[in-house]
């Protein structure tokens, strides 16, 4: 009975981590509003500099786990959490008008570089908890289909997380101006320091079962490199990774800039949040709706599905006009909900999220088909690639620079073009010649 009773305690935090990985990931492009008020090219550094840190910490997290295991692992991301949270509120207190660099005619100053210290920090802490939470929730479930349950049910707090942060965030906001600044939102960073600390003295106190440590390492005669379909996945998961977070964080800039064709809103920030909450929240309907069907419909019929109506979704958000209007709501802390006039081709990106809400589940299952002893490590690669969430949105937001934030989302196009190849043609097996026992 004690022991059934600590499982559920390590459960349900495990379940606060699932939400916590998603709410300081979705911190990163919202906050780029703020910064963008003082550099035009800094809207996406944050969340650059967030998964930038998994390029760095992908293996080494996967190694950590079997030398110091989930314990130890899940305490040290917790306090990296605490750490990161803390110095990126610590740019809204000290630095502004400290001059570091220059960058063209833009004076960057040292309040700007802490923030992106502790959105690199923060990086670390959520790829450590990346590798934890989902096995540590199917060894608390005992494995099989109720392990699966567990990692599903911490999907969806993880989504709920999502869905939640930008409408906090825009909420917060509302309207940006040049006096909006990190102090603004403040109270979600306390919060989630709050939460960083409670769950780790939780895990502290928790027994958390530690099936890695001592285990005798296979022998490896081959890697995950030698295989065709585990190479394209490998660079699929990086530009899926760019598309789930590059639709919505552009959506949200482009209505929050008083300068694009969504000007005129009122609110526009608190606007361009519920619309990514939007997104985030057909994300965990899609989620739930995979998991009821994937007992019968493969990973790839649903992969081929889903890139198919996200392409077809993004080119018609492209090519409808900006005079093309449609209500939808916003949210202002202190106004509440209202609804505003945009442009169609935000209903469109919204509707993205049902797709993107699939493809990782999917890519991933038809990346390690077959891996047998190597599939831990290609999990490890798969974990680095997760920077394309960094560098693919950075990409898309110079492109807005320069052909505008609609006009953008043809990259957002020709990702997904490669990721509907891997599907139906890379995804293949062509190496089972190899032995993998």
């Amino acid at each position: 009975m004690e022991k059934k009773k600590t499982n559920v305690i390590a459960i349900v935090t495990m379940f606060f981590l699932f939400a916590m990985i998603s709410f300081v990931t979705n911190l990163a492009a919202p906050f780029g509003n703020i910064w963008k008020q003082s550099y035009s090219w800094a809207g996406m550094w944050g969340n650059m500099m967030n998964f930038l840190a998994y390029l760095f910490m992908g293996i080494p997290a996967g190694k950590m786990l079997s030398t110091k295991g989930y314990k130890k692992t899940g305490l040290i991301a917790l306090a990296l959490g605490i750490i990161g949270v803390f110095v990126q509120l610590l740019s809204s207190k000290v630095g502004a008008g400290v001059k570091v660099f220059n960058v063209g005619e833009d004076i960057v100053c040292l309040n700007f570089v802490i923030y992106l210290l502790g959105a690199f920090i923060c990086g670390f802490c959520v790829c450590m908890l990346n590798t934890v939470v989902n096995p540590m929730l199917t060894i608390l479930g005992g494995g099989g289909n109720r392990g699966n349950q567990l990692v599903q049910a911490g999907g969806a707090c993880n989504s709920l997380s999502g869905t939640l942060t930008p409408l906090f965030v825009g909420a917060l906001i509302g309207t940006v101006t040049d006096k909006t600044a990190m102090s603004d939102v403040a109270p979600l960073l306390w919060i989630a320091m709050g939460v960083f600390a409670i769950s780790f003295i939780i895990i502290l106190c928790v027994t958390i079962p530690e099936p890695s440590l001592g285990k005798v390492e296979a022998k490896y005669e081959k890697s995950p490199w030698n295989f065709r379909h585990t190479v394209f996945g490998i660079f699929t998961i990086f530009c899926y990774v760019g598309v789930e977070v590059g639709i919505p964080g552009t959506l949200n800039f482009y209505l929050s800039d008083p300068t694009s064709a969504g000007a005129g809103i009122a609110n526009g920030a608190a606007v361009g949040g519920a619309l990514a909450a939007m997104y985030w929240l057909l994300m965990l309907v899609g989620r739930l709706g995979s998991t009821a069907i994937s007992g019968k419909i493969s990973p790839k019929a649903q992969l081929v599905t889903v890139l198919s109506f996200a392409l077809a979704f993004i080119f018609l958000a492209i090519v409808v006009p900006a005079t093309k209007t449609i209500s939808m709501p916003g949210f202002d802390i202190h106004t509440g909900f209202s609804m505003a006039q945009v442009p169609v081709s935000c209903l469109f990106l919204v509707l993205c999220g049902l797709c993107t809400s699939v493809m990782w589940g999917c890519i991933f299952a038809l990346s390690v088909d077959g891996l047998g002893k190597y599939t831990e490590q290609a999990s490890g690669l798969f974990m680095m690639m997760v920077v394309g969430g960094g560098v693919c949105p950075l990409v898309q937001n110079a492109i807005a620079d320069k052909v505008g934030y609609i006009g953008s989302y043809w990259f957002v196009f020709a990702l997904l073009i490669y990721m509907l190849f891997f599907a139906v043609i890379g995804s293949k097996n062509v190496n089972k010649d190899i032995v993998v026992d």
